[in-house]
């Protein structure tokens, strides 16, 4: 028999460790970009020698700061929640997941909190040379760390490099290469490291506006303009090249994931990309209440099927082809996978009898039938609710199409804010300067709308075909879920507001003047006098 769940344990159970992904991943988009761009100022100052650049290095260094500071202490609480509410999901997979975020904590954190310190307070106790290296440290450890977590939740999507072990009942990583080069694991850390730079450069952009429309420190808002604007672009365009190669993997290992992102529910030969569109609410059948047809869609056609295949007219799989099965095109229905699941899982019980009674045939025989159908094991949990396989599509539908959106307008805008840059414009184009300004929170938008369209599209799945989120918490009373949920509100909202209210007082205050020290150096060096606020503000 298969155990029944407490769904209101799972869904507070889940909801609570949303809440702290949605707001760790608040501050982390913002501390992986700025770390580069900081870096990049600070490479220009001491190639140039002008202390502006330095005056530009140390303000957007105080943000990166802020925002790292908090990122860390809501990263802290996500990794306690895999051993408070997910218990027999880090039982389940302990070896493999845990492999990533101890080299996490070993290589990239150590790395971040050793030559941090050199980088906020040795500006006059070492080099410059040595505190330039310090910064890209900072910078590349920073994605170093965002490297290992994306690994290990690209295995969570894609599992391979393991094999299941009957007798503690765990799985146990066999290649360390296979977990950390698979193709979900590119896919997902490129994508996810591009559009974080993203991120980074419309807020340096939005902030130095700001400055701009109140006709304050026009040097350093010029100059970080032009510097984020060069790297947003860049890393726009390859945003869009790993989301590319993202929808290919997704296309060949998450069939169901695509299907609920495009709206597509009978498969189709060239298949159409659905540029906008509103999904119905009146179900068509009964058996499909998730799943509507759109009631309102502008497409073009055969634009997925060559995005998913790279071919115009491949047939890309709808959900209820994934569901029913399509012997044509070689997809199995998801009653017969329900069938080799409760096989499974009915060996894996079988197995641990015959241990104990010491049967070796009876062993050898149930190790076999569970060897042959492991990769459908939490199939077998679906056995009395075959439509929970199927992620909610509306919300997977707008949180892609809205990330998607987003992601080529902030194209278009580096380019016309370049190409006002070039053409002298920028500083007298209000409606630019206010645009950027939205950009910000558009730009958070776009990002958490990203990790909603890869979480939920994976649903019920904590980890793809092997463990459905319902088997993976902790048995937990759920009022207790419920208070730490409300707790966790409360306090990360707190940390959030006390985030704001000290970026917005550093904001306000704007980057220190040049000291005197360093305009009397630069002018020593160069045997010219150095441009002040005043040289620049007809520019």
């Amino acid at each position: 028999m298969i155990e029944t769940f407490d769904y209101s344990l799972i869904d507070w159970s889940r909801g609570q460790f949303a809440l702290t992904a949605m707001y760790h991943w608040i501050f982390v988009p913002l501390t992986l970009g700025l770390g580069f761009l900081v870096a990049i100022m600070e490479s220009i100052y001491v190639k140039t020698g002008d202390p502006q650049w330095k005056r530009i290095t140390k303000f957007w260094m105080t943000i990166f700061g802020i925002n790292f500071a908090i990122g860390v202490a809501t990263g802290i609480i996500l990794e306690f929640e895999f051993g408070t509410n997910w218990s027999n999901y880090s039982w389940f997979v302990g070896d493999i997941f845990g492999a990533p975020l101890a080299i996490e904590g070993i290589m990239a954190f150590f790395l971040e909190s050793t030559f941090i310190a050199i980088m906020f307070f040795g500006w006059k106790k070492v080099s410059k040379k040595m505190h330039l290296v310090s910064t890209w440290l900072v910078a590349f450890g920073a994605s170093l760390s965002a490297l290992w977590i994306l690994v290990a939740n690209a295995w969570m999507q894609l599992p391979v490099g393991m094999q299941f072990n009957p007798d503690t009942a765990r799985n146990e990583m066999v290649n360390f290469w296979d977990v950390l080069l698979s193709p979900m694991a590119v896919s997902k850390f490129t994508h996810t490291i591009m559009s974080s730079y993203l991120l980074a450069a419309l807020v340096v952009i939005g902030i130095s506006s700001w400055f701009l429309l109140k006709k304050r420190h026009i040097v350093f808002a010029k100059r970080s303009i032009v510097i984020a604007a060069v790297f947003g672009l860049i890393t726009s365009l390859m945003t869009v090249a790993t989301g590319d190669y993202s929808a290919k993997v997704i296309a060949r290992h998450q069939p169901m994931k695509l299907a609920a992102m495009e709206g597509l529910r009978v498969g189709q030969h060239g298949a159409g990309l659905v540029v906008l569109g509103i999904v119905s609410t009146a179900p068509e059948d009964p058996g499909y209440e998730n799943y509507k047809d759109f009631s309102f869609k502008i497409e073009i056609p055969n634009v997925l099927s060559y995005m998913a295949f790279s071919d115009p007219n491949a047939f890309v799989p709808g959900v209820k082809d994934l569901m029913e099965g399509n012997p044509e095109k070689g997809i199995m229905s998801s009653a017969e996978k329900i069938s080799r699941g409760k096989l499974a899982i009915d060996a894996l019980a079988e197995y641990k009898l015959a241990k104990e009674a010491g049967n070796v045939a009876k062993l050898n025989e149930a190790k076999a039938i569970l060897d042959e159908n492991f990769q459908y094991f939490g199939y077998g949990y679906f056995i009395d609710n075959p439509n929970k396989l199927a992620p909610s599509m509306p919300m997977t539908f707008y949180s892609f199409h809205i990330m998607v959106a987003l992601g080529g307008w902030f194209l278009v805008f580096f380019a016309i804010i370049l190409l006002l840059v070039y053409k002298n414009r920028l500083a007298g184009s209000k409606f630019w300067l206010r645009f950027a300004i939205i950009n910000i929170p558009l730009a958070y938008i776009a990002s958490q709308s990203g990790w909603v369209t890869a979480e939920m599209g994976r649903q019920p799945w904590v980890i793809q075909d092997l463990m459905p989120t319902m088997t993976a918490v902790s048995k937990l009373d759920s009022g207790a879920v419920v208070t730490t949920f409300i707790l966790f509100a409360i306090i990360l909202t707190s940390l959030l507001i006390a985030e704001l209210s000290i970026m917005f007082k550093a904001i306000k205050s704007g980057p220190k003047p040049v000291s005197p020290d360093d305009a009397l150096a630069a002018t020593m060096k160069e045997e010219k006098p150095v441009l002040t606020e005043k040289d620049y503000l007809n520019n």
